[in-house]
């Protein structure tokens, strides 16, 4: 078990203090500088989450090799914009599988961005071994709705999958997310060492890379992230969830972390994004632990314009779209906008 997956005393929930849960071993003395604390935590991690087996990484410059190679690109999954369509939807109340269905609706309903028979992959944040009181990852409520509009969409097949950080079998289980997609209806995909396809990244930043196989695959891609702070790139949401389709030693792209976000986010264009806000980690993010760090929201937000989800959900953690490099680099790169209210948006309230 790695360290992030031993969380102290004082980071379990309640119940976990009661029953002993994930406490055997001792903690090593951390650096003290917090980025490179964050990278090692991020670096050993990665290792046992891929196995300890060499997946690759999309950091391999264009030399001779490469160029003999015609390595695909991954489709652009973006549909057509509808002109007087509702550009973002904000939905808030208590039940978060229906905010997840009001705030589809506003946007078009499922059906503007899924067809009968398509492939479709459902993209939540898995990375890590924490409840779902923990806000550390996706909302299972919100990714078993996601599946169930995708199906009644009449989607051919429909993939929920990650690259996790922790343990790839504990972070699917203990989010809930894996018991909650398969009943849904979906096909969990975990990462393995078969589960990978090299493709072309063409990015500024990132030449080629090993991607899980549903995203090549797939007709659609939805992104469903989870809102928190990062302690590299100070939040991570909708554009930081795509360092989830890749296998390697992630850590690496923590060099240059904001243009590696813009990179993936170019990368797989997808179809829509359901921002996770039911609660948000305010602290400690990504790893997450203690519940003083959460905060209940109650909302989700749903658009096909990245910058601008992110945007918004720099706003509940207390930021400014310009305090996020990524952000700035995503309007930079033509990915959307930061201002978000300048977009046709329906508000519903609970």
């Amino acid at each position: 078990m790695s360290e992030d997956e031993r969380p102290s005393a004082k980071n379990l929930v309640p119940e976990e203090r009661l029953r002993g849960v994930g406490l055997k071993g001792t903690r090593t003395k951390e650096p003290e500088d917090p980025d490179r604390r964050m990278a090692l935590r991020i670096g050993v991690t990665a290792a046992v989450a891929t196995g300890a087996v060499a997946l690759g990484l999309g950091l391999r410059a264009r030399d001779g090799r490469d160029k003999k190679k015609s390595l695909p690109k991954l489709k652009d999954h973006r549909v057509a914009k509808i002109a007087g369509a509702t550009d973002l939807a904000i939905a808030r109340g208590p039940d978060p599988a229906a905010n997840v269905r009001r705030a589809v609706e506003a946007v078009g309903g499922m059906g503007r961005f899924v067809k009968r028979g398509e492939r479709v992959v459902i993209k939540p944040n898995i990375g890590w071994n924490r409840l779902p009181e923990q806000a550390a990852n996706t909302n299972p409520d919100v990714v078993a709705e996601v599946v169930r509009l995708v199906a009644a969409a009449g989607a051919g097949k429909i993939w929920v999958t990650d690259v996790s950080v922790n343990t790839a079998d504990q972070c699917f289980a203990r989010s809930g997310i894996e018991k909650a997609a398969r009943a849904a209806g979906a096909t969990v995909i975990k990462p393995s060492a078969t589960a990978f396809r090299e493709i072309d990244v063409s990015g500024k930043l990132l030449h080629t890379g090993d991607v899980l196989f549903p995203f090549v695959d797939a007709d659609r891609v939805i992104n469903v992230p989870v809102v928190k702070q990062h302690g590299l790139s100070g939040a991570t949401m909708a554009m930081k969830n795509w360092y989830g389709v890749l296998g390697g030693q992630r850590v690496k792209l923590h060099q240059n972390i904001h243009l590696s976000i813009v990179d993936l986010a170019l990368m797989v264009k997808p179809t829509l994004t359901v921002m996770d806000a039911t609660r948000i980690l305010l602290a400690n993010g990504p790893t997450g632990g203690s519940l003083a760090d959460v905060k209940q929201m109650d909302t989700i937000a749903v658009s096909t314009d990245e910058v601008a989800l992110d945007a918004f959900g720099a706003g509940l953690l207390g930021l400014s779209p310009g305090d996020l490099g990524f952000i700035v680099e995503g309007e930079k790169a033509g990915l959307g906008t930061p201002e978000w209210r300048s977009l046709k948006t329906e508000e519903l309230g609970g």
